[in-house]
């Protein structure tokens, strides 16, 4: 029986055509005998006579759109993967404001004023300094996938273990190639004892503010430090500080101290230092790459939340990866500063039409070579690599090297999260006295109200 449906399931559509024909024409009297006649099924007469058409003609509930429709829309990825010279993309959300100033005009006009002030100064190339804010926020640092009802509208919101508290990072940057110790800002009003317990320079400064932001106050503070390291290192007479229009670099005392110490400032254009300032062309974005890397890491390691005690060793790792003299002197050949070259900029203002490169020949792959891996990340992806290779080794069994892989790297998994969480429990472990109300301590400062507190 189901081999006699399976059959009649492939009836001839045009001999169904028929059949019904017939029946109208008053050929056939009944469903029946034109089944019988044209040997098609008397469910499909019945079906056709109703209506309702064939399967391969019918449009899925869950389709929306049809076949050709379908092929339309997919034209324009199709086009993009059959030529070369295309790419695509995710595009970002661009302020209005930074786009109505990338003006031509407005950026030469910066660029000549830059090299008048640096002929009437006297101002060398190694005296050009650029500073900049930037924030981490801390508390919480991931978000989570959960399980909520159908009905449910928009994302769950979870309770925050506390207020998310931020810490401002103030940078800056020689065109030397060089940085000057970070000067970072903690909500709190009090300096506790276990930050200047952990392993960072003794130069690094930290302050506190209510809320962690910078203001006119810390940004005289911050003008000091920057003084003290920069000053002996003057090639001449006097520095040029680069800087944005902030409040807190605005201020009367901020200028008056600029001037005592032979500090020149210039304030780029509103809305300008995506192109024009030197810490956002090249510096602070792989700053925040390195340290979302710190932080995936705690992660790995079972560590969901953030203190200024986890703060300090992964900012630490990720400052000196991102800060590097290279990377420093890219930042300002990339904003066009120093050597002074305002096409670096005015060439990414318009897209302009050119004829398209020709692809390059493909290189030989190069080599692997082996390098020992610093953490557990790095081990898994070398890891991953060495079963790959060994996968396509097709002389012998790779089921024994693979096993051993996988036991090194679950043993390098294993020992990085018992380091992990001692060292978190050896954090949690520090007396957190006050040693300072307010102010700005560097990391030797507070090392030293320490010790003479011990020796009292």
């Amino acid at each position: 029986m189901a081999q006699r449906n399976a059959t009649l399931s492939l009836s001839n559509e045009a001999d169904i055509q028929l059949a019904i024909s017939s029946i109208n024409s008053y050929q056939v009297q009944s469903n029946r005998s034109a089944a019988a006649i044209y040997n098609v099924s008397e469910r499909s007469i019945r079906r056709r006579r109703a209506g309702i058409p064939a399967r391969r003609d019918c449009q899925p509930n869950l389709r929306k759109l049809t076949q050709r429709e379908e092929e339309v829309i997919k034209w324009p990825a199709n086009f993009v993967k059959r030529t070369d010279s295309l790419r695509t993309c995710f595009n970002r959300a661009y302020d209005r404001q930074r786009a109505l100033c990338e003006d031509a005009t407005l950026i030469k006009r910066w660029f000549k004023l830059v090299e008048e002030i640096k002929a009437e100064q006297g101002i060398c190339d190694e005296d050009v300094y650029n500073f900049d804010e930037a924030g981490f926020m801390m508390g919480k640092i991931t978000t989570q996938l959960v399980i909520t009802g159908a009905e449910r509208r928009g994302r769950p919101k979870s309770i925050q273990p506390g207020n998310r508290e931020w810490v401002t990072l103030i940078a800056a940057i020689s065109a030397a190639g060089w940085s000057v110790p970070p000067f970072l800002i903690f909500a709190g009003q009090y300096h506790l004892s276990a930050w200047y317990e952990e392993d960072i320079p003794r130069d690094w400064a930290i302050a506190v503010s209510d809320n962690g932001w910078t203001n006119n106050e810390l940004g005289v503070e911050w003008l000091k430090h920057f003084n003290a390291h920069t000053q002996a290192r003057s090639v001449g007479a006097r520095r040029l500080l680069i800087l944005d229009g902030h409040e807190s670099h605005q201020s009367l005392e901020f200028h008056e101290l600029c001037k005592e110490n032979n500090i020149y400032t210039l304030c780029m254009p509103p809305h300008s230092s995506h192109l024009l300032q030197p810490l956002d062309v090249s510096c602070f974005s792989p700053l925040k790459r390195a340290y979302s890397r710190e932080v995936e890491s705690l992660m790995r390691n079972h560590i969901n939340h953030i203190t200024k005690l986890e703060f300090l060793p992964a900012f630490k790792i990720a400052f000196y990866r991102a800060f590097t003299p290279a990377n420093i002197c890219s930042a300002f050949r990339g904003a066009g500063l120093v050597p002074l070259q305002p096409e670096a900029v005015l060439s990414k203002l318009d897209v302009q039409l050119r004829t398209p490169t020709p692809p390059a020949a493909a290189l030989p792959e190069a080599p692997w070579v082996a390098q020992t891996p610093s953490n557990a990340r790095e081990l898994k992806a070398q890891s991953s690599l060495i079963r790959e290779r060994v996968r396509q080794h097709k002389s012998s069994s790779p089921a024994s090297i693979i096993k051993a892989i996988n036991q090194l790297k679950k043993g390098a998994e294993i020992s990085s999260l018992e380091k992990a969480n001692s060292a978190a429990s050896a954090r949690r472990r520090r007396s957190k006295r006050r040693i300072q109300k307010h102010g700005v301590l560097t990391k030797g400062a507070g090392e030293d109200i320490l010790a003479q507190n011990e020796a009292d």
